[in-house]
């Protein structure tokens, strides 16, 4: 695993609370020249430590106004990658999780509104080859979305 210093810990502070915020004001911020923030963010992304950038679209402008989680029961845990492959070609599924506990698998997965869930569960998820069950949790309210801190030494 690519250790990261303090360095790359403040440039990963200050993206993940904006990540549209130009690479010349991180500079500014961390004490250092521009080239060095980008070569820094190249190699964090190269190392798989930044996984994407990307605008958080409201799912009800798009009309999903129903979030749900599903537990999914496997027939046998080999099934597991056929599985989540088939998946794959579901796009209301945004969120694919093996998990230990009561499930095999949880989902996050929108729809437009009940009648919808019932159509994704019955005619997709639950046609899926060694699916054996689902248990579906209905979103009432995203509480809590954020990030993991991240700690910078001087600050312990």
């Amino acid at each position: 695993m690519e250790k990261i210093d303090q360095l790359d810990r403040k440039i990963l502070r200050i993206l993940s609370d904006n990540a549209r915020v130009p690479f010349k004001e991180v500079a500014a911020l961390c004490k250092v020249s521009r080239a060095a923030v980008h070569q820094r963010v190249q190699r964090l992304i190269d190392n798989h430590i930044i996984l994407g950038s990307s605008f958080d679209v409201n799912p009800v402008y798009l009309g999903y106004a129903l979030l749900t989680y599903v537990g999914v029961h496997l027939e046998h845990s080999k099934c597991y990658p056929h599985v989540v492959e088939d998946l794959k070609a579901i796009p209301e599924v945004v969120e694919c999780h093996c998990v230990t506990g009561s499930y095999d698998i949880l989902l996050k997965l929108y729809a437009h509104d009940n009648a919808h869930l019932m159509s994704l569960l019955n005619t997709q998820v639950q046609t899926i080859a060694g699916v054996v069950s689902t248990e579906t949790l209905v979103c009432l309210d995203e509480s809590i979305r954020r990030e993991l801190p991240i700690q910078i030494a001087d600050e312990k």
